[in-house]
Parts: structure tokens; C-alpha cells; sequence
């Protein structure tokens, strides 16, 4: 048998590698058109910005260490040109000396990754303009900046990545601008939930532009100039481009196999194309999502490691293993905050009209009473009825990474929030507590689902004042004069009871604290007074201040300049280039 592997890094090379294990007789070659065949993708950032020091820790394998143990022939800088399914063989082009070449197989596999957004806007492809999917990408940015000795940076884009390269550009010693043309960063989250990273970066003087597009880059001496579609202009160093990726599925399209909706390469449950003989993995595969049973394309290394294994077992063994598609679980560091999501939100929920509850908490990493427990906030989506988990969203500072992983697995199984309220967790104070956050927000959820309690979301508040409903904060007097919602009156939780009398039975009574606890406990309270129109602002106070408040952070660097000694001052620089401040 003879096996051709179009691709390398997460899913071709983990494909190679498991054929071997299983078949130690047939031929293997994997053509590559870059110069590198297995490296660490996700790390690029990290070693922009200093944290990962040693360019050699990028790399899992060379093409010699990786064709060496596994006896099989690594074709680096050999780009496939063409796929001709009818004599089973591809057209090669060696990248060093321009000739080109037929290789034959008996079974052929798809890895071709994807490749970066780069809209045609006039100027894109000036000097100092980049993306970064690749390792020649990350040696182009970080040799600019050493050579450029640039001090400031924009990124175009504030998805995972773009924030991920905002933070090592920060690292570096650079001021950072972002622009994003969503009312948020990380789309993948909800409204509320990113609003916790827009106040988190402002924190580390990270400027940011939302509802904001880029819409051509000129030059001003050795300044790039991003004219914005507000009409602004960005007078800056450098520009990452982090827009977004596309299945690169050229190759599939030209030999005529079956591409989805997606643009992805059409997949069946074994791995395997519309051609029988040839399998596909990866970024460039479309395959059906677990949770809303529609068409999507993961683009993240886990999935397509577990792919790679699959679709090895399938080509040796026959096949027997079925690939049941990815709940999309992503996790970033994005500064001091850690920023996690999988299944689905509860917006995309509703673009899909999906029925849905959403629920948010706030809780804290470990025991409150054992030293350095810090705040944590979750929300999850879940179904009406039987409570079936959809999806998850945490943003926190530690232990978000073993939570999103609870939530992560429930989904997979079709877990139910009464499920995540008994989930059992190992338990000590250094690590958690005896009610676990993930537990906690089942256990909410429940009472959700199980008409316990009437939330609202901090949306709500707006039509609440036109109903002219009575706000109650149930916060101490202490608290309340630190601030409160506008309209809202004061009965802290512990003298509730005492204010029953005061408290009107024909309006609709919206109850908040500063995270839901108090509330909820206001709430029953109420309810168990004869009150029926009784609801628990979602995620409280916490939610609704950090919601409502502006999000975006422009002109921070407006008073900055740079003055005759390299220096950076704040204010106007005069003639003599002195500050005029």
C-alpha cells in the first residue's frame, strides 16, 4: 500500500506517524510546501513576544528526525499542484528548483490546513503588513521589530489569536491598537462575557476600536497610515492582520471533490471524501457540529490530532471508527485573564433559533477562606425541558482550564444541567470547593429550568424601567452608596422581611445583588410571601455594570510622542521638542 499525505503539522503528521504504528510494510511520503513538517502552531505568539525564547522549542520534528523514526519520506518546500483522480496520482513541484513532477498512491490524504484572511483593501501589501500562520510568518514579525525598532503595533482583528498577538506585541515592549468590526472581541462569546476582557484590557493600556473596520493603509514616511471607517487615522509601526481563516480547499475543489456550505471539503463519518480513495482532516474539513446538528469547521489543533488517529485506524483497519465532530472547546490567555468557550452561545443559539436558557454566575476559584482564591464567571446555554447542556463560557484567573474541560466533556456525553449540579470533583481548598463552580451552575440552571427562580438578563433592565417595575437591591446600605442601578431602592436581604408592607404585590419585582446569590435568596423569600412577579437579575450587578458600561478604549496614545532622547512622553511636542504639558 502506498500512502500519500498531502500536509503536515497537527493533522498530516499525526496521521503519518499512527500509519507507521499500525503498518510497518507500506510506503509513506508526506509532501509539505512549507520548509517545517511538525511545529508548535499555537505557540508563534508566545515566541513573538519573548515568553518562549528559544525559536528551537517551536519544533516537535525536523523533516530528518520525523522521517528517521518513522521510516518514511518527509518532501519538504514540495508543493502538490494537482490531484488526478482518474490515474490515482498528484503533480509535485519542488519549491527549491522549480520541477515538477507525478507521484502515484493507492490512497491519498487531505491535510492542507487553512490560510489567512487578507482582504483586498488598497495598500494591504505594503512593507510592515502581516499575518501569522506559519513559522516563516512569526521569523518576518519578530526580525521587523529588532530591525525596525518598532514601538507601536495595530491588529486587525480580536479573535482569539488577535488578542493572543496584542498580548506578546505587548510583551515585546510595544504600544498595541486593536481593531474590530464586532460590537465585541472573541465573537465566539457572549455580549456580557466579553465585556469582562474589553474592562481587562483597558487595565494594561491596550487601545481598542469596536464596530470600527479598516478600510486602507497608506504610508507616511516610514509609518504605515490605517485609515478607519470612521474616517480616523492609526499612525503606527507595524499591522498584524488576525481577521480570520478559510479552509484552504483549492486542491479538493480542482480535482472535483465535494465542498459544503462551509467552503470545507464534505466529510463522511469515517474521515473519508466523495472519492473513496482519498480521506481529508483538519482546518479544511466540514463536518456536522454535535450540538446544533449544522455544517461548520473547526479550526483548532485538537480536533485535528483526534481526526488524524482516526482516519489512520480507518485506512489500515477498514473502516471502523467514526469521527462524531467537535464541540469547538477554545481556551486563550489574553493578559492576567484566562478566556474559555465551547458548545455554543447563547447568540448563535438564537441567530439559529435555537430554545435556550442562559444563565450567569460569578463565583471564586477555590474555598473562599484559603489563601488566593480569585473571581470566576461563568454562563452556560441549556435546553428547555429536559436542561441538556449547549454550551459554555468562562472567564476567570484560575481554574477556568479545568472547568471549561468539565463542561467540555458533560457535552460530549449530552449532559444535562442536573448533571452538572451532582458532577462529582476532587476537592480540597487549595483547588476547589465543596460545591464546585461547575456544580454551582448546575444547580442554578436548575432552579431555572425548574421555575425556582425568574431571571432576567441585564438587557432586560431597560424595558423594566418603561414597565415601571420595581428595582430592589438587596446589597447592604454600604454597598448601595458605593453605587446602584438608577431607580433602584435599597432593602438589604438580611431586613427583607421586615419591609414586606412596603413592598407593592401588583408590580413586577426585578431583585439584584452584587452576583445573584443574595437575590435568589431575596427572591424565595418574596415568593414565599405570596409575591408572583419575582425576578433575579442574571449574574447581578457584576453583569449589568460591566455590560452596560463603555466598552471600547480609543485615543489612549492620543498625548503621546516621541522625543529627541527615544523617550515616550505624554502631551504636544513643540518646535524645540519639548513637552508643552
Amino acid at each position: 500500500m502506498k500512502y500519500l499525505i498531502i500536509g503536515g503539522v497537527a493533522g498530516g503528521a499525526t496521521t503519518a506517524a499512527r500509519l507507521r504504528r499500525l503498518d510497518e510494510k507500506s510506503e509513506i511520503i508526506v509532501f509539505e510546501r512549507g520548509e517545517y513538517i511538525s511545529y508548535a502552531n499555537c505557540g508563534l505568539p508566545y515566541y513573538i513576544g519573548g515568553i518562549i525564547k528559544d525559536r528551537d522549542q517551536l519544533f516537535v520534528q525536523t523533516p530528518g528526525s520525523f522521517g528517521q523514526r518513522f521510516n518514511l519520506e518527509v518532501r519538504n518546500l514540495s508543493e502538490v499542484l494537482s490531484i488526478d483522480r482518474r490515474k490515482k496520482e498528484v503533480l509535485v513541484k519542488d519549491i527549491r528548483n522549480g520541477s515538477e513532477y507525478r507521484e502515484s498512491y493507492d490512497k491519498l490524504i487531505l491535510s492542507p490546513g487553512a490560510e489567512p484572511i487578507k482582504p483586498m483593501l488598497p495598500g494591504i501589501n505594503r512593507e510592515g503588513i502581516f499575518t501569522l500562520r506559519n513559522v516563516p510568518d512569526t521569523d518576518k514579525i519578530k526580525q521587523y521589530i529588532e530591525q525596525k525598532q518598532a514601538r507601536h503595533a495595530l491588529v486587525v482583528g480580536a479573535g482569539f489569536i488577535g488578542l493572543e498577538m496584542a498580548e506578546n506585541l505587548h510583551h515585546a515592549g510595544l504600544k498595541v491598537t486593536i481593531v474590530e468590526m464586532a460590537e465585541q472581541v472573541m465573537t465566539p462569546l457572549d455580549y456580557s462575557m466579553a465585556a469582562l476582557v474589553h474592562q481587562h484590557l483597558k487595565t494594561k493600556d491596550v487601545e481598542f476600536y469596536l464596530k470600527t473596520a479598516v478600510v486602507s493603509f497608506s504610508t507616511k514616511g516610514e509609518k504605515i497610515l490605517a485609515k478607519l471607517d470612521t474616517t480616523k487615522l492609526i499612525e503606527t509601526d507595524m499591522v498584524v492582520l488576525s481577521i480570520g481563516v478559510r479552509p484552504d480547499s483549492k486542491l479538493a475543489k480542482d480535482c472535483g471533490l465535494e465542498l459544503g456550505q462551509t467552503g470545507g471539503i464534505v466529510v463522511n463519518k469515517y474521515l473519508q471524501t466523495s472519492d473513496p480513495d482519498i480521506y481529508a482532516l483538519g482546518d479544511a474539513i466540514e463536518f456536522e457540529n454535535p450540538v446544533t446538528h449544522t455544517k461548520m469547521i473547526s479550526y483548532l489543533a485538537g480536533p485535528a490530532n483526534k481526526q488524524g488517529r482516526i482516519l489512520a485506524d480507518n485506512l489500515v483497519m477498514g473502516n471502523k471508527k467514526e469521527y462524531t465532530g467537535s464541540v469547538n472547546t477554545a481556551i486563550a490567555k489574553v493578559f492576567d485573564l484566562t478566556v474559555a468557550s465551547t458548545g455554543v452561545s447563547g447568540k448563535m443559539l438564537n441567530k439559529m433559533n435555537i430554545p435556550h436558557f442562559d444563565s450567569t454566575i460569578h463565583v471564586s476559584s477555590h474555598a473562599g477562606y484559603y489563601p488566593g482564591a480569585l473571581p470566576m464567571s461563568i454562563k452556560i446555554s441549556f435546553a428547555p425541558g429536559d436542561g441538556k447542556l449547549l454550551g459554555a463560557q468562562i472567564v476567570g484567573y484560575d481554574g477556568v482550564d479545568k472547568r471549561i474541560d468539565l463542561f467540555s466533556a458533560a457535552l460530549r456525553q449530552g449532559a444535562t444541567v442536573h448533571d452538572l449540579a451532582f458532577i462529582e470533583h476532587a476537592y480540597a481548598p487549595p483547588f476547589s470547593s465543596a460545591k464546585d463552580p461547575v456544580n454551582i451552575a448546575g444547580m442554578v440552571a436548575e432552579n431555572i429550568l425548574e421555575g425556582i427562580t425568574k431571571t432576567l438578563s441585564w438587557r432586560d433592565i431597560a424595558s423594566c424601567r418603561e414597565d415601571a417595575s420595581m428595582l430592589i437591591d438587596v446589597r447592604t446600605a454600604e454597598e448601595f452608596e458605593l453605587g446602584s442601578i438608577d431607580g433602584a431602592v435599597n432593602i438589604p436581604l438580611d431586613e427583607i422581611r421586615e419591609h414586606l408592607a412596603e413592598i407593592p404585590k401588583d408590580k413586577k419585582l426585578v431583585v439584584f445583588c452584587g452576583v445573584g446569590l443574595r437575590a435568589h435568596v431575596a427572591c424565595r423569600i418574596l415568593v414565599g410571601n405570596g409575591y408572583k412577579e419575582v425576578y433575579n437579575l442574571s449574574g447581578g450587578l457584576k453583569t449589568y455594570e460591566t455590560a452596560s458600561q463603555k466598552q471600547s478604549n480609543e485615543d489612549i496614545f492620543e498625548g503621546d510622542y516621541i522625543g529627541h532622547d527615544d523617550q515616550i512622553y505624554q502631551g504636544k511636542k513643540t518646535s524645540s521638542g519639548k513637552c508643552s504639558a
